[in-house]
């Protein structure tokens, strides 16, 4: 009589190992160990002592590949994982959660990217006083009494220094 041997449980069928991980999500092996150090995904070992990621960690890498992609950090992209859950595949609310809070963000680089191509030829506001275009928009460093930096590039304008 042949021994029956039990299908593999639920969880251990969902854990896959750190190689085909990297390969679905495009990245390296060392990378994956990498967010692993940072916090930003996580492993467990099986007997054999190898790691083995759950399923949602594919999804989880791919939205730092890509965010990382767009100039975010590694600490911004912490932040935006942090509302999911760890141990278990996040549901549809939560990614509609952090989809709409990314958008938002996404909105705010956007137009702050616009601005900068708009303005990146004349005066930014940042008080250097340089072109000759700044002594127009921004005279005696006018700007300067709007906060720091580079003020006509985080949204203020020439208008904004007679109100």
């Amino acid at each position: 009589m042949l021994a029956m041997t039990p299908p593999p449980s639920k969880k251990s069928s969902d854990m896959l190992p750190i190689g085909t991980v990297a390969m679905r999500v495009g990245i390296s092996v060392s990378a994956i160990h990498f967010y692993e150090r940072s916090g930003l995904v996580s492993s467990e070992r099986n007997k054999a002592g190898h790691r083995r990621f759950r399923r949602a960690a594919i999804r989880r890498l791919s939205f730092i590949r890509f965010a990382q992609s767009l100039g975010y950090t590694l600490d911004e992209i912490g932040q935006q994982l942090a509302t999911l859950p760890t141990d278990s595949a996040p549901s549809e609310q939560d990614w509609q959660r952090l989809a709409s809070q990314f958008s938002t963000e996404l909105d705010e680089r956007i137009a702050g990217l616009t601005r900068l191509r708009e303005k990146l030829d004349g005066c930014i506001g940042c008080g250097c006083l340089s072109l000759e275009r700044c002594a127009v928009f921004n005279a005696d460093d006018r700007a300067e009494t709007l906060g720091l930096g580079p003020r006509f590039l985080l949204g203020d304008s020439p208008a904004d220094l007679d109100r």
